[in-house]
């Protein structure tokens, strides 16, 4: 379907944006549109002594705002649209929290749970061979994404840093701490949206501490996101991961879900849950919905019976625009995407700044300056919301793409 194509998505948010700030035609044009991506076919000897090839993509959507920046995704259903669609959202999503970056993505088609660990260091450094001339703290700077980890990462650095032949931790983020990795970097796309919950919740009269919660997805961001609210007291009735997920009215113990998800490898048969399905997640009766899977959960098809008084999306497009527009008529605030889960990259942009600086901060001061990045970044698109009397996903549209086109505008490009 035309319509669930992520980054037709993307462009027809862009568009109505675009309509609201009046923009003009060069600059809409513009900014529909990655500036560069690039296609790259990584040839890959296995542990048997056969050669696999990989497809593999980086895309630097713009930068006017500054270097781009994004993750590298590992996914067997990748495709260069969805990576298209992600580079846009990272450049609203920098503009967004008022970062000097601008937005790229990049991933490999592939299936990394069939890989080894020596397949993975092989592929991760054949990705960076390839693209080692387009990175660089002042060009893009990749981060972890969907099934790529801080070891990744460690194994990407390596590789650029023995091809520059000079240390260069900043060109990577979300490393592994020993390397120059940040201080609260593993949770931050987490604790960013559950900053984002708190100003929300005081906006629409909401405790969030006294909220029921439900959370789609129990990847790392997802667990993070449990942890931390479980941690704040909240009571979370509903989790689920890619086989399905639980339910239980009188809350779940996050930790103990957490450990039967480590030996199981799923949260489905957790003791005194009942099972249900991720669909059924997305319609219960709760105060809060934290979508934390995949994008294009939330459609015309389910919209009308979601429930939730506010929903804070920590994945990545998972609300379709024919359902954004059920869920604002049905009076449900939704935190977008690329404002609620930009702790993530806010973070990873406070890493590049210690790396550069070669000083690093507690743990405090990256929570102290991640609260302050998206408490800022909610209040500006709350007050946009306000005044152009517009959902929030418009509201943080308008905010992102009118400082992008202001920076584009400035260095004389339109």
């Amino acid at each position: 379907m035309a319509e669930m194509n992520p980054f037709k998505i993307a462009q027809q948010q862009l568009d109505e944006a675009a309509a609201k700030l009046g923009l003009d035609t060069a600059t809409h044009e513009l900014l529909r549109w990655p500036m560069k991506e690039f296609h790259f076919t990584l040839p890959v000897k296995m542990d048997t002594g056969k050669t696999r090839v990989f497809h593999a993509y980086r895309v630097q959507y713009n930068a006017a705002r500054g270097p781009t920046k994004g993750g590298i995704r590992w996914h067997p259903d990748e495709t260069i649209d969805t990576i298209r669609a992600l580079a846009a959202w990272m450049t609203w999503k920098c503009a967004v929290v008022n970062i000097p970056l601008g937005g790229g993505k990049g991933g490999i088609i592939c299936n990394p749970n069939e890989l080894s660990e020596t397949e993975k260091e092989r592929l991760a450094r054949a990705y960076i061979r390839a693209v080692a001339g387009e990175l660089g703290v002042h060009k893009d700077v990749p981060a972890p994404d969907v099934n790529t980890t801080p070891q990744i990462m460690a194994w990407m650095m390596d590789e650029y840093e023995t091809i520059v032949g000079h240390s260069h931790p900043g060109v990577i983020t979300g490393k592994p701490l020993p390397l120059g990795g940040s201080e609260g970097r593993g949770n931050a796309t987490a604790r960013g949206g559950i900053y984002t919950v708190r100003e929300a919740a005081a906006k629409i009269s909401l405790d969030p501490s006294k909220a029921t919660y439900a959370i789609q997805g129990f990847g790392n961001v997802g667990s993070c996101a449990a942890r931390l609210l479980a941690e704040q007291g909240a009571k979370i009735v509903a989790v689920s991961d890619v086989k399905g997920g639980i339910f239980k009215e009188g809350g779940l113990d996050i930790p103990a879900v957490v450990e039967h998800f480590k030996q199981t490898g799923s949260v489905i048969g957790f003791k005194g849950a009942k099972d249900l399905t991720n669909e059924e997640l997305l319609v219960l009766d709760v105060d809060i919905l934290v979508p934390a899977a995949l994008e294009c959960v939330i459609t015309g098809a389910n919209a009308n019976n979601i429930k939730a008084k506010l929903i804070c999306e920590l994945a990545n497009g998972p609300t379709t625009p024919d359902a954004d527009a059920i869920l604002h008529k049905k009076g449900i605030l939704v935190l977008p995407d690329f404002m609620a889960n930009a702790g993530g990259v806010t973070v990873s942009y406070l890493e590049q700044v210690q790396n550069t600086y070669n000083y690093y901060w507690s743990l405090e001061a990256v929570c102290s300056q991640l609260d302050r990045h998206m408490t800022d970044a909610f209040n500006a698109v709350w007050k946009t919301r306000e005044q152009a009397k517009v959902h929030m996903r418009l509201a943080a549209y308008m905010v992102s793409v009118a400082r992008v086109a202001e920076a584009c505008k400035l260095r004389g490009w339109v």
